[in-house]
């Protein structure tokens, strides 16, 4: 009796939990902002799986619902999904007001052209760079259009930079993403620095989704400095192999959660603000290291380098300034788009990430692809790299735990003002699978810090117990630990409905996790046969448990039922509880619980493999279930496998007369016959001649057996028309995208050939004006030399005059002297005789 009332007291607790936690109330006074959030995973890649953007976006997605976020989040979308994903969330933020905060996470590949940056699906086909803008999401356009739709704030998270299979044919691709600059009001975000890739990680989690989630419900920190400390623990998660990067221009107040008044603080504040400021050089290399790290500027960088020129830190801070330096000269060049932007890339970069990308856009606007002798250089922001930096970034992609760099031990340090990470952090264990297509794994939760809550002012959002009770899981897992000891207590009837009660709280707890797919995307799983491209299986992935025809089933709230919530094999159903994603007179699929006569399931119903229990109608038609029998009890001996005779002279118990089981013979007047062989797919039944000259009976797999009468038929008639209707919902679909392929193939290539027609334009101006550029130095030459020449005629007359006159000047007579009248003295000229 103590163990009960304690069972009874605790499921009491748990059951007013779970209704304060959904029922959806009126959020607190003022709580006008809004918080939606966008979770894309994709693994499952035609070129090469990856083993960890699935679990990171589910771990992800819980924690942003922990924080108040309205999330909708898919894994491994294809092309035609992941647009309308994210048109659909677009479309979602432009409709919610200006008081919405929008989180947008992307885990994947990524890769970048021409200084944009690319989100690959998985059944991306990129052979060659011309396929970049053609076969993934240029996400620069959502990005600029969630820029102009007036929000409180924005996150653009991409956590897709990695060594990139594709484009392999032709002039390779820079590796990483592109650096790109934050709108107002928003913050973008890379796992890797960019131009960068990070190392490849095995699993089940990746470091950055770690830090990530770590980072945010430690509460209290604004997006920059979180983000400054998810770079941090990256950096020191990895070694020093992996360095992410950020900018934010979020200028209004913003957190995740907040940290109540009594909460321990998240680090020396005031150690940290007087680190800031002081000089590196005084601060000694370890933790001048972690402050210009913190930073993350080019400056900062250089500052270290300035004060430790040999420290053994000083190595792996030069690769990240021949990074940085290389990512701004790049965006410059390219931002400028023309000939002499790229060959000032060129003239420093010759061999550089880039360099391919200058020389691809050089032949597009048919100029030399070398600098010439001559051009007009660019004015950068930074100055040229030194000899010995360039080394580093001669190569497509740069790595920063690369052997080639050589970087001198010991590992980068730890933050001096970064605690410990977490034990739920370091012991996180992989999520159980997902048999539902597109659906995100769901980790087990563990709950939030006591003294973290999330803020006052947020509105509720929708199917989410998180929010209103992040304590609720604790709460299931001690009614679950309750219930096992009660139930090895109490033995009888009763000691069974005790564990289904057990495992109901188990799927709540779990339900209470799952995230909504996008609007497209749960329309697109609810096709059957309708998964991933390139997965195997009905449902379109290896491993998948479909509803009927492959169908995943959908629950009221467009959320996929989840396995714990259908009655599977070697587990009961949920007692008193209508079964989610199956509508009102359907029929369920294999494995699942027949409704009794007041729509509810029946209890206690436990199906077993190959042994059909009470309430279930036995799988007997191989993978059609049966129909029940009038008084809704089939006995396990009524399970008729195949391969496995009934036995002579045995009348199965719990059958209708005049209704045979599955194997049997229509019976004559004596009864039903025993069946001497096992009734085999495509054989008919032997042991006894037809009667009346029939036709043996032959039983095949789907198909209802002889004189099941008409229920059977209209079941399978209603089957067969939905399968008529999904095939033709599939072939709608198919010449949709196939349509749209063409239309946007079409409109790719108009907008090339608008934009060859702009370059030749261009061209032609270009040429026009560099031809009347020759034409008019020709001009001024000609004029420079005539008037050269006539200067010279001048000057050569001038002479000649000046000869002349002195030429007649000397030809003229010069006066005789004339004598005296009186006398023979002679007088000189002038002077009077006397």
């Amino acid at each position: 009796m103590r163990a009960a009332s304690r069972f009874l007291a605790l499921l009491t607790i748990l059951s007013l939990c779970l209704l304060g936690s959904l029922a959806q109330a009126d959020p607190a006074p003022g709580g006008s902002e809004k918080r939606i959030a966008l979770v894309i995973g994709n693994a499952g890649y035609k070129a090469g799986e990856l083993a960890t953007p699935a679990n990171d976006a589910g771990l992800v997605a819980q924690t942003l619902q922990a924080a108040g976020f309205d999330v909708v989040g898919a894994r491994d979308l294809d092309e035609d999904a992941l647009r309308r994903a994210m048109r659909d969330f677009t479309d979602k933020a432009a409709q919610s007001g200006p008081d919405t905060v929008a989180f947008v996470y992307l885990a994947g590949y990524g890769l970048q052209l021409n200084g944009e940056n690319y989100f690959t699906p998985v059944d991306a086909e990129i052979a060659s760079a011309a396929e970049v803008p053609v076969r993934a999401l240029r996400l620069s356009d959502y990005k600029r259009q969630l820029a102009a739709t007036p929000l409180k704030a924005r996150f653009m998270v991409l956590d897709a930079a990695r060594t990139s299979p594709f484009a392999k044919t032709g002039d390779p691709l820079a590796g990483g993403l592109a650096l790109t600059e934050a709108e107002p009001g928003s913050l973008v975000a890379f796992n890797a620095a960019p131009g960068t890739v990070g190392p490849q990680e095995k699993g089940p989690y990746g470091a950055y989704a770690r830090a990530l989630v770590e980072m945010i419900r430690e509460g209290g920190l604004p997006p920059a400095e979180l983000f400054d400390r998810v770079r941090l623990r990256v950096s020191e998660t990895t070694q020093g192999g992996e360095v992410p990067w950020s900018v934010s221009r979020i200028e209004g107040s913003f957190e995740f959660f907040k940290r109540a008044a009594d909460a321990p603080p998240v680090a020396d504040a005031e150690k940290v603000a007087a680190l800031n400021q002081r000089p590196l050089k005084e601060i000694g290399p370890q933790d001048a290291y972690a402050a210009c790290l913190q930073r993350d500027t080019l400056q900062g960088y250089e500052e270290f380098v300035s004060a430790y020129p040999r420290d053994a830190l000083a190595k792996r801070v030069r690769v990240l300034i021949a990074a940085r330096r290389e990512a701004q000269t790049w965006r410059r060049s390219s931002l400028a788009d023309s000939p002499d932007g790229y060959w000032s890339y060129l003239s420093r970069y010759p061999r550089g990430p880039h360099a391919w990308d200058a020389r691809r856009r050089l032949r597009e606007l048919s100029v030399a692809l070398e600098p010439p002798p001559h051009f007009a250089m660019l004015d950068y922001d930074v100055p040229p790299p030194p000899p010995d930096e360039v080394v580093y970034v001669d190569r497509p992609t740069v790595y920063f735990d690369d052997p080639a760099y050589e970087l001198a031990p010991p590992p980068p340090p730890p933050a001096f003002f970064l605690p410990p990470r977490p034990a739920y952090i370091v012991d996180l264990a992989p999520p159980p699978p997902v048999y539902v297509d597109y659906a995100l794994p769901a980790p087990a939760f563990v709950p939030i810090p006591a003294y973290v809550s999330a803020p006052a002012n947020i509105a509720a959002p929708p199917y989410n117990v998180y929010y209103r009770n992040i304590h609720n899981v604790t709460a299931i897992d001690e009614i679950n630990r309750q219930n096992v000891e009660f139930s090895r207590e109490r033995r009888g009837p009763s000691a069974l409905a005790v564990g289904a009660g057990a495992v109901a709280g188990a799927a709540a707890g779990l339900a209470i996790s799952r995230v909504a797919l996008p609007p497209a995307v749960a329309n697109r799983a609810a096709l059957p046969g309708n998964g991933p491209a390139g997965m195997n299986g009905p449902g379109g992935r290896a491993g998948v448990r479909p509803g009927i025809n492959g169908n995943p089933a959908l629950a009221p709230n467009g959320q996929p039922v989840i396995p714990q919530q259908a009655a599977r094999p070697g587990q009961p159903g949920l007692p008193g509880q209508p079964q989610q994603g199956l509508a009102p007179g359907a029929r369920p699929g294999l494995g699942q619980a027949l409704p009794g006569q007041n729509g509810q399931p029946l209890q206690q119903q436990v199906n077993r493999p190959g042994q059909p229990g009470q309430g279930l109608v036995p799988d007997n038609r191989l993978g059609q279930p049966g129909l029940p029998n009038p008084n809704g009890q089939v006995q396990p001996q009524q399970a008729n496998r195949p391969g496995q005779p009934l036995q002579p002279g045995q009348v199965q118990p719990g059958v209708t007369p005049g209704r045979p089981a599955f194997g049997q013979r229509p019976a004559g007047q004596g009864g039903p016959q025993p069946l001497q062989q096992a009734n085999r797919p495509g054989q008919p039944a032997q042991g006894q001649p037809p009667q009346n000259g029939a036709a043996p009976q032959v039983v095949r797999p789907g198909q209802p057996p002889g004189g099941a009468g008409a229920a059977h038929q209209q079941v399978i008639q209603q089957r067969q028309m939905q399968q008529q209707q999904a095939a033709q919902q599939r072939a709608a679909v198919q010449q949709q995208q196939a349509a749209q392929r063409q239309q946007m193939m079409q409109q790719q290539a108009a907008q090339q050939r608008q934009m060859q027609m702009q370059q030749q334009a261009a061209q032609r101006q270009q040429q026009a004006a560099q031809q009347r550029q020759m034409m008019q130095q020709q001009q001024m030459q000609q004029q420079r030399a005539a008037q050269q020449q006539q200067i010279a005629q001048q000057r050569q007359m001038q002479m000649q005059q000046q000869a002349a006159q002195r030429q007649q000047m000397m030809a003229r007579p010069q006066p005789q002297p004339q004598p005296p009248r009186g006398g023979g003295r002679v007088c000189p000229p002038g002077v009077p005789c006397r």
